[in-house]
């Protein structure tokens, strides 16, 4: 895929490094291995973090800031990253969906970036964009049906938006029969060398998990 990242975004985050992982995949519905790096994990966060001080982890602190310039208030549309660790914390235990999206999941959790995951297949052309959504723009989250990304960091392809940092789209979502995979991750704190550190954690769960041997990754944004 091509990445675009516009200029809306550069003026409230000049600073914006991103990673885009590309593999083809063997999906399936739960991974065991993967569940006790999962829970072992979470158990971590709960002896080191609280809801108060994951606030301060700085890939977390950065979105956040970035939601605030963009007008959107983080508390009330949390990124991704922050609302997983908040329901660890909470006692809860993450969402099981897929070996996919289980390891997405796990990868958000472990560096604080809010990270999309698509079934590149259901792209519509060959370029992302990623811009600020705007008033009125139809948008329909994934298991939260249509909900309002005005002032929301948004990847768009040719016919509309694919992935906010709080809820990708339900068009181009991960499923059981998804075989090539494009992963997201969106480093608003600008370190460049930790987001590529997490591209390549991710390739190495894919490896693991997914039969992604032959993934690869790109750097992209204003770095």
């Amino acid at each position: 895929m091509n990445i675009i990242v516009s200029k809306e975004i550069e003026q409230v985050c000049p600073e914006f490094a991103g990673a885009c992982v590309e593999a083809k995949v063997a999906n399936t519905p739960y991974c065991g291995e993967l569940w006790k790096e999962i829970e072992a994990l979470c158990e971590q966060y709960r002896q080191t973090l609280t809801t108060e001080t994951l606030k301060n982890m700085t890939s977390i602190a950065a979105t956040r800031r970035v939601y605030k310039a963009c007008g959107k208030d983080p508390s009330r549309y949390r990124p991704a990253s922050e609302a997983l660790i908040r329901r660890v914390l909470q006692g809860k235990s993450l969402y099981q969906i897929d070996t996919l999206v289980d390891l997405i999941n796990l990868a958000s959790i472990a560096y604080g970036y809010s990270i999309g995951g698509f079934d590149a297949d259901k792209f519509k052309g060959d370029t992302l964009t990623l811009g600020i959504g705007r008033e009125g723009e139809p948008y329909e989250g994934i298991g939260r049906g249509m909900i309002n990304i005005q002032g929301l960091p948004v990847y768009r392809d040719a016919e509309g938006g694919v992935g906010t940092p709080t809820s990708d789209n339900e068009r181009t979502k991960i499923g059981l029969q998804t075989q090539r995979l494009v992963v997201l991750i969106n480093g608003y704190d600008g370190n460049a060398a930790r987001v590529e550190e997490n591209a390549r954690y991710i390739q190495q769960l894919l490896s693991k998990y997914a039969q992604g041997d032959d993934s690869h990754y790109k750097m992209y944004g204003i770095i």
